[in-house]
């Protein structure tokens, strides 16, 4: 298996961030701060260019994520673990879709 490369790890590493403080923050407007302040400390470490220095940084902020995790983290109800997730199971393959209903070949017109 190949190692990222570190511009995938610190893309990862920021969208599982903002997806963790979504977790954390239910209303939008501390979110978008919290977005803000977790853009600004990517934006102060975009200068590095020593490989060390990124790697520590990129370590860091990883071991930062485990820190906060949520331990109950936000679904999307609709996805696998989710509250809606598969709550209208599919039909049984013996009911039969009637496309003519009143239309049968046994229903005698004008009868009804």
């Amino acid at each position: 298996m190949s190692a990222l490369s570190n511009h995938t790890r610190v893309t990862r590493l920021y969208r599982h961030s903002l997806k963790t403080m979504l977790s954390w923050a239910v209303q939008r407007d501390i979110f978008y701060t919290e977005r803000d302040r977790i853009r600004a400390q990517f934006e102060a470490n975009a200068g590095l260019n020593q490989p060390g220095q990124i790697a520590k940084a990129i370590a860091a902020g990883e071991a930062k994520l485990a820190e906060y995790s949520h331990p109950d983290p936000y679904t999307v109800p609709t996805a696998y673990g989710g509250s809606k997730y598969a709550r209208n199971p599919p039909v049984p393959g013996e009911m039969e879709v009637v496309s003519d209903f009143g239309r049968e070949s046994y229903v005698v017109p004008g009868k009804y």
